[in-house]
C-alpha cells in the first residue's frame, strides 16, 4: 500500500481469540410407537415407511421391537418435526406419542 513506511519485521501476525460461545440446543424429543393387539406387522410397517419415511428393513424392524418390548422410539428430532408425524401415525389407529429425552 502506498504511503505506509513499514518492514515486514514491524507486522504481527493476527491472532484470533478464542470465544466461548453458547448454543442454545433444543431438547431431544423421541416418536413412540406403542404396540397394540388390533393393528397389523404389515399396517405398521406400511405406516412407518410412508410418514416416517423408512426403508421397509428398518420400519420391519421397528415393528418387530414394537412388538416384543410394548413400545419403541422410530424416530427422533425436534417437536416441530415429530408432532405431525405423530398426528398421522394416530389418524391411522395406530398410538403414538412424542416424549421429550429426560437426561
Amino acid at each position: 500500500m502506498k504511503g505506509l513506511n513499514h518492514t515486514k519485521e514491524d507486522v504481527q501476525p493476527f491472532e484470533a481469540e478464542e470465544v466461548d460461545v453458547m448454543i442454545e440446543e433444543e431438547t431431544p424429543f423421541h416418536l413412540i410407537v406403542w404396540n397394540d393387539e388390533v393393528n397389523t406387522f404389515e399396517w405398521v410397517i406400511e405406516t412407518l415407511v410412508e410418514v416416517c419415511k423408512h426403508s421397509y428393513e428398518q420400519a420391519e424392524q421397528c415393528a418387530y421391537i414394537i412388538h416384543f418390548r410394548g413400545k419403541y422410539a422410530v424416530k427422533h428430532g425436534s417437536y416441530e418435526d415429530l408432532k405431525p408425524q405423530c398426528d398421522a401415525i394416530t389418524e391411522r389407529g395406530i398410538g403414538a406419542t412424542v416424549e421429550a429425552l429426560i437426561s
